[in-house]
């Protein structure tokens, strides 16, 4: 079975006001929540879908579910569903933390966007995450990283690692080559027993 992960970011459609996560970030995130052994995995905040058509292709026999609340989100999500022609995505658009009681169980959870609700989702998270399954929260705001780190303090039925990341992609600028960065991503990685 071939994997596949690096989709550039210039290939899927995109709308100011709806957030994607960045190539290197949605590699990493996969990687880290072991997402390559995963049966169903949920991607919690879509936005435009990146990261569930990047698990699509990445776990190409998965079950991946893309919830996004956003309706302005949701359709340039199935866009790029149909651009990428991906057909292990299933898109429902709802608050999170409702979803998620529709289901059973899942293996991983990939939080991307809260709405303000972080707390909320990962108690919603925490009842259906199957023992061993992972959780991988994206986070741009130290509010966020705060409870989230708060959150798995308080769980002791997770063992959890925290990073932050800064991405610098190179221009040329004349005959130099001048880093321009990113905005810098904190990623939290728990695991539960």
């Amino acid at each position: 079975m071939k994997m596949y992960l690096g989709i550039n970011d210039e290939n899927f459609l995109r709308e100011k006001k709806i957030p994607m996560t960045k190539r290197e970030i949605r590699i990493l995130t996969l990687a880290l929540a072991r997402a390559y052994d995963a049966g169903i995995i949920v991607d919690i905040g879509a936005g435009t879908g990146s990261i569930s058509i990047e698990a699509a292709k990445f776990v190409p026999d998965g079950n991946i579910f893309a919830i996004e609340k956003n309706l302005d989100a949701v359709e340039i999500l199935k866009k790029n569903l149909e651009n990428f022609s991906v057909d292990n995505v299933t898109v429902i658009n709802s608050e999170a933390a409702q979803a998620l009681k529709n289901f059973s169980r899942f293996d991983v959870a990939i939080i991307g966007g809260s709405g303000g609700n972080l707390e909320e989702i990962l108690d919603a998270v925490d009842e259906k995450l199957n023992a061993g399954g992972r959780i991988a929260a994206n986070l741009i705001s130290i509010q966020n990283l705060s409870t989230c780190l708060q959150w798995f303090k308080r769980h002791e039925n997770y063992h959890y690692e925290s990073m932050q990341v800064q991405i610098n992609h190179f221009n040329q600028v004349g005959v130099y080559d001048m880093a321009k960065a990113a905005n810098p991503i904190c990623i939290v990685i728990g695991t539960k027993d």
